[in-house]
């Protein structure tokens, strides 16, 4: 057997029995998750380990290359997860969470003609489009990976533009109920990078400084963010 399938027999022997108290309490109440975030399927981002987070705690929705399509009237599953979130949970804060060396985003910038033997990742990947067109346009002086980075982290603003098209999304906009949050892990470094929605700029997060926020509750811009990050 896989080793890491069998681990589930330890669910119920000793994670389950360490907090039993904890489970018994999301069994009986529900769940009152503090934050909605959208980030990447990639093994090595794990969110509830990012955030320090415990059962309850987060409601994540997982994707390849942390994209949230336009909104649309065809049914999807990040919009409905969003608006799950919002008008059922009450969730007032959504983070749209991007990486290092992200392999959908590397597959966005590089030669369409690979992604050809899998035409729904192709697919996919093109809500992430103006990502790469913006960085193309704007800093060509980038290369490999330089480039593929610019990519990711615009890959965020841009993700986070398509989230504002989401009617539930828009009203707790403009009922002030609701923020928005871009970040990027750098696994290389250990890391975590948050936009900041008054310098349109991802800036390190430190204990000894306020969390930037891209987009604070009770904030409208009549404009897109700029990703201004030149990799270093």
């Amino acid at each position: 057997m896989n080793e890491l399938i069998g681990r589930v027999f330890d669910f119920e022997k000793k994670v389950y029995e360490d907090s039993r108290a904890l489970y018994s309490k999301l069994a009986n109440h529900g769940q009152e998750p503090k934050a909605l975030i959208i980030s990447c399927a990639d093994s090595r981002i794990v969110p509830e380990q990012i955030m320090q987070a415990q059962p309850g705690d987060l409601f994540v929705c997982r994707n390849a290359g942390n994209i949230v399509p336009p909104y649309a009237t065809q049914n999807g599953g990040v919009t409905s997860t969003v608006e799950y979130a919002i008008a059922a949970l009450g969730i007032r804060d959504i983070i749209v969470c991007g990486h290092s060396d992200c392999g959908a985003m590397k597959g966005l910038a590089g030669d369409p003609a690979k992604l050809e033997p899998m035409p729904n990742v192709a697919a996919w990947l093109r809500h992430g489009s103006a990502a790469r067109q913006v960085v193309d346009s704007s800093y060509t002086e980038l290369e490999d990976g330089a480039r593929i980075r610019a990519i990711s982290l615009e890959n965020v603003v841009v993700q986070l533009a398509h989230l504002r098209t989401h009617p539930s999304v828009a009203a707790g906009i403009a009922r002030g109920e609701i923020a928005l949050h871009g970040w990027f892990v750098d696994i290389h470094n250990g890391q975590m990078l948050a936009l900041n929605g008054d310098t349109s700029r991802f800036e390190a997060v430190r204990a000894d400084k306020p969390l930037p926020v891209a987009l604070p509750a009770g904030k409208r811009l009549a404009a897109d963010f700029i990703m201004q990050e030149a990799a270093e």
